[in-house]
């Protein structure tokens, strides 16, 4: 065991790296109390005692042609960042997510002799693939939520350690009882007696995603509506923001539809569902955990969705298709995302048969309960430290 102070550096890029930084951090505190963190922080890390040096909230940028708007700023951040790093070196970087951004930072570091981690691995199994090699010159370890992830990085010979992901213990599946104490929390009425079926809608945490596809998810319930299939929508709300968005959106394609704006509670909105249409990304990841049958969407910047489809090398992009290694839920991406197809592919699911054999599917996609990721994640990162 090493002497003296353990300091970790930390870069966490948006509220999902936020989340997984500040349970690092209690891990870490865990196995040595008076360790050091220093870096990138969101709230809650920054609340759990993280020194920042630059707040998360700066890096939340994504896609393609979103960040070339955002760049210059991004560009000085991490020069500062590294100039920091390299004066006042950690122990160990650990660089959550945001990949664009933390492998430049994590390689700059390396190469002065600072041990590096990667949390969260970025799609390179999926598009760029070439990138692995980069990664493998960046960091001493990767650290992965899936198991497909690690199988990918020890094929390449590149040091991993799948750790699980934390909504895995988190997230129990919403059996009848689950739903309908959902829905009495949420104020929706309870299922059977002729009431509606309850359909979430979550169109994206981003700005970006979520003013794309709310009006296309309201047009897809307004198609079921029309086709003699009307739900009632409930949709969970990330902020101010997004409130205001599909507000407006409502006044001017809701006529007609009945529906629930709920602020946050996303994961309780789903468990109330009969069905989820959502945006591909952790979204898909929770009603799978939840066993909610689901149609997941998505549409880029016309330019961003240009650039990605020549790159793109697997078939699938929502989590319980990538894990299944086939299709398992409906997909609809870009230009195959219409109000039509979606609509179709609700009504399949609200027919009882079809639901429950989905609920069936998502259920044999658990994984295996290993301990929690977090206590997983902070013993690597204390390995690669040399702190064990």
């Amino acid at each position: 065991m090493n002497s003296g102070r353990l300091r970790v550096g930390l870069i966490a890029g948006e509220p999902s790296g936020d989340a997984l930084g500040v349970a690092l951090i209690g891990a870490l505190r865990r196995q040595v109390p008076d360790v050091e963190c220093i870096g990138v922080a969101g709230p809650a890390m920054r609340a759990a005692g993280c020194r920042a040096l630059y707040p998360a909230e700066e890096l939340a940028v994504m896609g393609i042609v979103e960040v070339l708007a955002h760049l210059p700023r991004l560009l000085c951040i991490r020069r500062g960042l590294v100039r920091h790093l390299l004066a006042d070196p950690p122990d160990v970087l650990v660089g959550i997510d945001a990949p664009d951004f933390n492998l430049p930072v994590e390689a700059r570091a390396h190469r002065a002799g600072i041990r590096t981690v990667h949390y969260v691995s970025p799609s390179v199994w999926a598009w760029r693939q070439k990138r692995v090699h980069r990664i493998a010159g960046a960091v001493d370890r990767v650290l992965t939520l899936f198991p497909f992830e690690a199988r990918f990085y020890e094929h390449h010979g590149v040091p991993v350690t799948q750790v699980g992901h934390p909504l895995q213990a988190q997230l129990k599946p919403a059996d009848a009882t689950a739903q309908a104490a959902a829905r009495t929390a949420l104020g929706l009425p309870a299922s059977g007696s002729g009431a509606l079926p309850v359909l979430a809608l979550l169109p994206g945490s981003r700005a970006g995603e979520y003013r794309r596809l709310t009006p296309l998810f309201l047009a897809t319930a307004q198609w079921l509506r029309a086709q003699g299939r009307p739900c009632h929508l409930v949709l969970p709300l990330v902020n101010q923001a997004a409130r205001t968005a599909v507000a407006a959106d409502l006044r001017r394609t809701g006529a007609g539809l009945s529906c629930t704006l709920v602020d946050g509670r996303a994961q309780q909105v789903m468990a109330a569902a009969d069905v989820v249409l959502l945006a591909s990304g952790t979204a898909t990841l929770e009603a799978m955990l939840l066993e909610r049958p689901m149609v997941v969407a998505y549409r880029l910047a016309p330019l961003t969705y240009a650039i990605a489809s020549r790159l793109v090398r697997t078939p699938h992009v929502a989590i319980p298709n990538l894990l299944a290694g086939r299709a398992v839920v409906p997909e609809f991406i870009q230009q195959a995302a219409t109000p039509a197809a979606l609509g179709a592919a609700i009504a399949h699911l609200l027919e009882p048969a079809t639901g429950t054999a989905m609920r069936a599917q998502l259920a044999a996609l658990r994984p295996a309960q290993t301990d929690d990721p977090a206590e997983r994640a902070a013993r690597a990162v204390l390995e690669v430290a040399g702190w064990t």
